[in-house]
């Protein structure tokens, strides 16, 4: 299930220092032999308590985080969407990614440039969003001049299409974004396919200074991004990305004493994370014991036989039931026998909607 967040910002605000981050604290590739990763992609262990404690009172001979991609675009300017700079590329890579982790600056040093010679979160957030909004216009432009001819036609699908393209159009014109608009289901299914850059959920990552590490929500510029997050709808986290990049490299002991002499429990990495595989509708199932115990991605909404296919498709296509004991229940009375005994072991069949943290052994026949 190979989704990615591409990683968007202007020149000098600390995405590539958070991208090496990300790459420092990669995935063990030797568990994944048929991935190919380009240089430009990052693979990280989605973490995961719960994996630890399964582990504990399951024991297998080996653990298996479930991955997530992050992509590194390079630094967007002013007059992208005329090609200006890598503009075309820019916009190109932003279209094959699955969500947006917009970075903003939130720091000052004088050491480092500006792009528009201050640090000013508000207008950096509107040079990118101008800029994707200006190339999703064009797109829509020229879809509306390819359906109209069919649409007056009468052909169905050129009219459902047509009118979504004017839903939208107006929307584009006044500055906001594709995701502001609310879509029936099947005018949803339309939106997807234009592939429009400013249709895809967004993460704001203000790159605040140190020092604000222990409490974001104290720092003006962090401040500034926040409000025009929650303006929106989308999500925000405040990451120091210089920070990150260094703990990423630290062994556990090293990165814990590290993180408690910043006054934080958890790394702003692992942080962005889970919030980018939650903002995709992913979610984890977990097989356990014997050779591994192992962490499974799939999206909220799937049933059974679909989230089996997930481990291979002889076990979707032979898919006969799913014996399921939800990690709650496995937290709580710390054995399977216990489990079984309090008649918390569910069959389940086609119908079942996978929950997340359901532990699952599926029974099949080819």
């Amino acid at each position: 299930m190979a989704l990615t967040a591409g990683i968007v910002g202007l020149p000098n605000v600390g995405k590539s220092t958070l991208f090496n981050a990300i790459t420092k604290a990669g995935a063990e590739m030797a568990n994944y032999p048929f991935a190919t990763i380009e240089p430009n992609v990052g693979m990280v262990e989605v973490p995961d308590k719960r994996l630890a404690r399964i582990q504990e009172l399951i024991p297998a001979k080996k653990v298996v985080h479930t991955t997530f991609e992050f992509t590194d675009i390079a630094g967007l300017v002013k007059g992208a969407s005329k090609g200006e700079g890598l503009g075309n590329k820019f916009l190109e890579n932003i279209r094959q990614t699955d969500a947006i982790v917009h970075v903003v600056r939130a720091f000052d040093d004088e050491n480092i440039t500006s792009v528009s010679g201050k640090v000013d979160p508000e207008e950096d957030i509107d040079t990118i969003n101008l800029e994707l909004i200006y190339a999703d216009l064009d797109s829509v432009d020229r879809r509306i001049g390819k359906v109209q001819k069919m649409a007056q036609q009468k052909d169905k699908e050129a009219m459902a299409e047509y009118n979504v393209l004017q839903k939208i159009k107006p929307v584009l014109e006044a500055g906001d974004p594709v995701r502001s608009i609310k879509f029936t289901d099947d005018e949803a299914k339309i939106v997807k396919g234009l592939f429009l850059l400013t249709s895809k959920p967004v993460i704001y990552v203000a790159n605040i200074a140190e020092e604000s590490m222990a409490d974001p929500e104290s720092d003006k510029y962090y401040q500034i991004v926040k409000a025009h997050a929650d303006k929106e709808g989308a999500g925000c986290l405040g990451i120091s990305a210089a920070i990150e990049e260094e703990i990423a490299g630290l062994d556990d002991e090293e990165k814990e004493e590290m993180l408690a002499a910043e006054g934080v429990e958890e790394s702003g990495l692992d942080r962005l994370i889970r919030a980018a595989y939650h903002l995709l509708g992913l979610r984890t199932f977990f097989t356990a014991g014997g050779k591994e115990t192992r962490a499974w991605t799939f999206h909220q909404g799937m049933k059974a036989p679909q989230v089996a296919g997930v481990i291979h498709s002889d076990f979707e296509r032979g898919f006969i039931r799913a014996e399921v004991v939800s990690f709650e229940d496995l937290d709580k009375y710390e054995s399977m026998q216990k489990i079984k005994e309090a008649g918390r072991v569910r069959l389940e069949g086609k119908e079942y909607e996978v929950q997340d943290g359901d532990i699952i052994e599926f029974r099949f026949n080819v």
